[in-house]
């Protein structure tokens, strides 16, 4: 069994940084697990890492999508899964970094999600299908197949109520049991956190910094292409379509974006408390946190050595 370690976390709360010092220190190269760093031409938003900041660490998932182009949960899942393999015939550690929690769990659970290209043209026959339907209908169509997922899924989060339907229809499987196959990796969950105050400041500083680099002209070209791409659905982007109309201030819509990122800092630590097995630290507050966490990898993977004598 291959193994996986990940680096977890609520935006601005240094996952980069650490991520290229364990990636160095353990012979890893990094998948990036972020929904929007596939995408070219959006590096301030999404808080991407620069070519020169990787010191030497090979990247994986990143800028390889034009933004009009989609990027699913499915994408995300087949490409990570073929580039671990690549990776450890390499002799090296697969390190997935970033805050996209359905990613991850997707990966390393091993979800059925339906979209494999044998049978792309049922997916998308039964996703209109579905697309058509109410919030309403929807809900009474996921309670008939999956009760728990019906009591666990917000009932106007479409996506996710389509979601859990079309996995069972795909593959007559709930999505609330998919849990309880066999995890297809050894995998080690490094989360990090900091308190609220230190956390939301720094939100707020890193807008402010994106703000200066150049954010409002990145979003301004993301919305000026021909066909409005998805990637305009993203924090720090979607924000900016009140003030190109003119409805809204240059501080009204700073002001949002550091309040939409500060919820889903927040959306995002709930995920992972609640949805996976995450071992977590405080690196900013903590000093001695580093070494803990340098600990905990080095006999995590010793076990895979003793396991191999």
């Amino acid at each position: 069994m291959n193994k996986v370690l990940a680096i977890v976390g609520p935006t601005a709360v240094g996952k980069t940084q650490l991520s290229i010092e364990i990636a160095k220190r353990f012979n890893a190269e990094i998948i990036s697990g972020d929904s929007m760093q596939v995408y070219r031409g959006l590096d301030i938003g999404t808080a991407k890492i620069m070519p020169e900041e990787m010191d030497g660490v090979r990247h994986h998932l990143i800028d390889i999508r034009n933004v009009q182009d989609s990027f699913t949960v499915q994408d995300f899942k087949s490409s990570a899964e073929k580039l671990i393999i690549e990776i450890t015939n390499r002799n090296k550690v697969p390190l997935i970094v970033g805050g996209t929690g359905f990613y991850l769990q997707a990966l390393l659970e091993d979800l059925e999600l339906g979209g494999n290209t044998e049978n792309r043209e049922q997916v998308l026959a039964i996703r209109k299908t579905l697309d058509e339907k109410t919030d309403e209908e929807l809900f009474q169509m996921l309670r008939k197949v999956d009760q728990k997922s019906a009591n666990r899924i917000d009932q106007h989060n479409r996506r996710r109520m389509i979601r859990a339907i079309e996995v069972y229809e795909l593959n007559g499987i709930k999505f609330s049991e998919q849990n309880s196959r066999k995890p297809p990796y050894d995998s080690l969950i490094i989360g990090l956190n900091t308190n609220r105050l230190n956390l939301y400041a720094r939100i707020n500083q890193r807008v402010d910094l994106m703000l200066q680099n150049g954010l409002l002209r990145e979003a301004q070209w993301l919305f000026d292409q021909d066909e409005v791409p998805q990637a305009t659905k993203g924090i720090g982007y979607r924000e900016w379509e009140s003030y190109f109309k003119g409805e809204r201030s240059l501080e009204q819509v700073v002001e949002l974006i550091k309040k939409d990122s500060r919820h889903y800092a927040k959306r995002q630590l709930t995920w992972f408390r609640n949805k996976m097995d995450v071992q977590w630290f405080d690196i900013l507050q903590n000093e001695s946190d580093q070494l803990k966490i340098n600990q905990k990898i080095e006999s995590w993977l010793n076990q895979k050595n003793e396991l191999e004598r």
